[in-house]
């Protein structure tokens, strides 16, 4: 009796999808498409398909009004859509996600299947958008369309839907040791994938996502970058290092200034995750061994874009400590005002010479850097101690024309003679009270 009844249903199954869309001979139901031009398009139908198939045409068909004729209204735009759709409905379950091509055609479609109610037909949508990759529009489409379809329809944003904290975390803390790394990644890739990191950290830095915050702030993550900047810095003075002792010049330079880019992107990284002083600490550590090989005789005449690098980097350093962004003891700003600024005094005046000589000589110091570098070490200076910044002053004052011209500290000297006065003014004021004091005491 069960075989019997199963050979019934494969033979109703088989008569189901015997004929096909438009077979006038057989059908018994006509679907007209209407479009805004009001010209209708006819379509041939089963009832037993569309009733098996949807819903939506099941309870139509049940109306004792409906009669043998459907009008339904479509836009220019879903026209084929709908004509898709209705071909669909003709094709056996496991055929479905087969017959699908391109994701805009799959989405237009389940937008109608949802609306008219086609299980199957939705299903195999779902399957077929959640796993072929999107392009961008696709994608910003899939996002419009999709959340309004329902919960039958919610697995295909499965990709884009928000990670948590810790799925966050470990990407952030794999990509912050995958950009740091100092190995050279394994060929055919070579450093693609450490770029790609890079960037992709910097991308998630400038993201809005609420998990971001929460992740800079954990200490592992913290720890971790930290430890990237040492692997860099490591590597940077490393390589530095060789520029006065390899003879392949041309391959040195290159692994000096990808070391250098390094640095400026962690650099970037850093300040955007409040770490900015542990990137300034490292470079002040830096900055004699990075002089003394930038001022050896065998870089005298060459490497001006390492050397301008440099500057620029140095800059950003100049600026987080001299407007406050980054606080440090007095005698570390000391330290670094004293360190950079005679190097920034005799650079400046040598890459002009070369950039009047040289036509389209590109390493010079542009107008902004220059403002940028003037400003700071002018903020940083007057927030010395006043020793320190007569100190400063003094050397500056004492050196060749051109070196005076750039930096202009004639502002931070005015800063530091009204200080000065007023110091003694006060001093002076003081002891007078002091003075008076006592003599009343004594009467």
């Amino acid at each position: 009796m069960l075989i019997h009844l199963l050979r019934i249903q494969h033979m109703e199954s088989w008569k189901q999808f015997s004929f096909g869309l438009n077979d006038i001979n057989t059908s018994d139901v006509t679907i007209r498409l209407r479009n805004t031009k009001g010209r209708p398009e006819v379509f041939h139908l089963h009832s037993s398909i569309l009733k098996d198939k949807s819903k939506y045409f099941a309870d139509t068909l049940s109306d004792p009004n409906c009669g043998d004729s459907i009008d339904i209204y479509c836009l220019d735009s879903n026209y084929e859509h709908h004509v898709d759709l209705l071909k669909r409905l003709y094709l056996p379950k496991d055929s479905l996600l087969e017959s699908w091509n391109s994701v805009h055609s799959a989405l237009g479609v389940l937008e109608l299947a949802t609306e008219f109610n086609c299980h199957e037909i939705i299903e195999s949508c779902v399957q077929y958008l959640e796993a072929v990759p999107w392009e961008d529009k696709e994608e910003e489409l899939i996002l419009k369309v999709v959340p309004k379809l329902g919960p039958l329809a919610m697995p295909v944003l499965a990709r884009v839907d928000p990670v948590d904290f810790s799925s966050t975390k470990n990407v952030f803390l794999s990509a912050i040791r995958f950009a740091t790394s100092i190995v050279s990644p394994s060929a055919p890739f070579g450093d693609e994938l450490k770029t790609s990191a890079q960037e992709q950290l910097e991308y998630m830095l400038g993201d809005d996502d609420e998990e971001i915050p929460l992740v800079i702030a954990d200490e592992e993550v913290k720890s971790e970058s930290t430890k990237g900047l040492m692997n860099i810095s490591s590597s940077f003075e490393k390589e530095l290092s060789c520029l006065l002792s390899e003879t392949e010049y041309e391959v040195t330079e290159k692994k000096v200034m990808q070391s250098l880019s390094d640095l400026g992107w962690i650099c970037n990284i850093l300040s955007k995750m409040d770490l900015m002083k542990e990137f300034v600490d490292q470079w002040i550590d830096l900055s004699d061994r990075v002089i003394g090989v930038m001022e050896d005789k065998i870089l005298k005449n060459g490497m001006w874009d390492l050397k301008l690098k440099i500057i620029e980097l140095t800059g950003k350093v100049l600026d987080a400590v001299g407007y406050g962004n980054v606080i440090m003891p007095a005698v570390r700003r000391v330290e670094l005002v004293k360190t950079w600024l005679p190097y920034i005094r005799k650079m400046k005046p040598v890459l002009d010479s070369i950039g009047d000589n040289e036509s389209g000589f590109p390493y010079k110091m542009d107008d902004d850097l220059c403002q940028s570098i003037e400003g700071a070490i002018v903020a940083l200076l007057s927030a010395l101690p006043s020793n320190d910044q007569a100190d400063i002053l003094a050397d500056w004052m004492s050196g060749e024309q051109e070196q005076v011209r750039y930096p202009d500290l004639s502002e931070a000297f005015e800063i530091w003679c009204y200080r000065t006065k007023s110091a003694k003014r006060r001093l002076v004021e003081g002891l007078d009270r002091l003075g008076k004091s006592k003599t009343t005491v004594s009467l």
